[in-house]
């Protein structure tokens, strides 16, 4: 992606005027489909829903691979492209976009280091979680070497120079007053939206292209279904034990799983047995995902730590019925229309999920109770409401400027 980039004189707002806002996108090239998600649904709706009061413009340089060039082996060589263009390429190229916006919105708050680049007090970050200060916050739990800890330091200090922090879910701004990260006048819980494709109405050229990628199941087989990234904290390991312990009482049960799974992943379901059951797609197009949503029985989220959730809302939001790890988040995301499983307890999350794969089959209209609490659960989450809140984070931002100008006027010089 390159940048789009808006006419401005140097470091003037445009009061009473639009407010030209740029969003800072991470790297497609990082592979982060969420963060993906979250610039394209609030570039689309503050275009479409705030057109009146802000103008945006997308803000990504391109990705540089200096570092592929050399003889490194290719993790290494990834690793090192990403941190180069990440601390060196995007903040020096950040620097010329300076005084062109009147407020800059980092999306990813893993990126919180370019608010060094940026003037802060026109600078807002979209926080999704704290897990990626973790190394910081809690390094007896995660031992991090010297380098990276001075890296995520970076990371963190950007976030706390931020004029205003948007968090996606109130546990997340607990967690932030918690750690002491971030003042509470200076956070907004914004959550989240569903993208328009998440819908229990049937798309046939996308139902089709699901059903070609995860093949034939016999007939009335339940489809367990997996969404997300291989990060630790999605508990993939009970994820697959669990699918193992059902297929016990439910032998033709099948899972799929979108994002892949790591190596370790693969050898343990080769050890459980279980890979003749499962099929693993890669991240897909939004109208796909959302067949896969329709397709499934459940949707299985036994993630040990969230920010926000997106699988869940996306699911519900297509009429599949969830059973999640009882997170504070997941409770507020979900409300009373998930199943909630302890975090990593097999025997719960075995006897839960083989429970509602009986009910499914034995009692369709109790299961159309169930089908029904989540697509009304799931209506609580809009990109529209969600750009229209955003905007108003704008004007409280331009407002506070305004006010320190004004402030910065009326005081008197001071001789030393």
């Amino acid at each position: 992606m390159t940048a789009v980039v808006m006419p401005g004189q140097p470091d003037q707002p445009a009061s009473g005027q639009h407010i030209r806002v740029a969003l800072i996108r991470d790297f497609l090239e990082e592979g982060w489909p969420s963060m993906d998600l979250v610039g394209d649904m609030l570039s689309a709706n503050l275009a479409e829903h705030c057109n009146a009061q802000v103008i945006v413009a997308q803000l990504c340089p391109i990705f540089r691979r200096p570092i592929s060039l050399l003889p490194l082996p290719a993790r290494l060589a990834r690793n090192g492209d990403r941190w180069i263009n990440r601390f060196v390429c995007y903040p020096r190229w950040l620097e010329r976009q300076r005084g062109k916006h009147d407020v800059y919105h980092i999306v990813d708050h893993s990126y919180s280091q370019l608010v060094h680049s940026l003037p802060p007090g026109r600078t807002v970050v979209t926080c999704h979680d704290v897990d990626t200060f973790r190394c910081l916050l809690t390094p007896q739990l995660e031992k991090r070497p010297f380098w990276f800890r001075r890296m995520t330091q970076q990371i963190l200090t950007g976030l706390q120079k931020a004029a205003h922090v948007i968090a996606v879910s109130s546990a997340t701004l607990q967690e932030l007053l918690k750690q002491g990260i971030v003042p509470a006048d200076r956070i907004t819980v914004i959550s989240n939206g569903v993208h328009p494709s998440c819908s229990p109405e049937p798309n046939p050229r996308a139902d089709r292209t699901a059903s070609d990628l995860t093949g034939t199941a016999p007939a009335g087989a339940p489809i367990l279904l997996s969404v997300g990234s291989t990060q630790p904290r999605k508990r993939l390991d009970v994820l697959l034990k669990v699918f193992a312990a059902v297929r016990v009482g439910v032998p033709h049960a099948r899972l799929v799983r979108v994002g892949g799974l790591t190596a370790e992943h693969q050898r343990l379901a080769e050890k459980l047995g279980i890979q003749d059951a499962m099929v693993c797609v890669p991240f897909v197009d939004r109208d796909v995902l959302a067949a896969l949503y329709r397709a499934a029985t459940l949707l299985v989220h036994t993630a040990e730590s969230e920010g926000f959730g997106l699988p869940v809302v996306e699911a519900m939001a297509s009429g599949c019925v969830v059973v999640a790890s009882d997170l504070p988040v997941l409770r507020e995301v979900a409300g009373n229309a998930a199943f909630f499983c302890p975090v990593a307890d097999l025997d719960a999350w075995t006897a839960t999920v083989t429970r509602l794969i009986g009910e499914r089959a034995q009692d369709d209209n109790r299961w159309q109770v169930y089908r029904g609490r989540s697509l009304e659960n799931a209506a609580r989450f809009s990109w529209a409401e969600n750009a229209r809140q955003t905007a108003l984070v704008y004007q409280k931002v331009m407002d506070l400027q305004e006010h320190s100008r004004l402030l910065s006027r009326a005081r008197p010089s001071q001789r030393s």
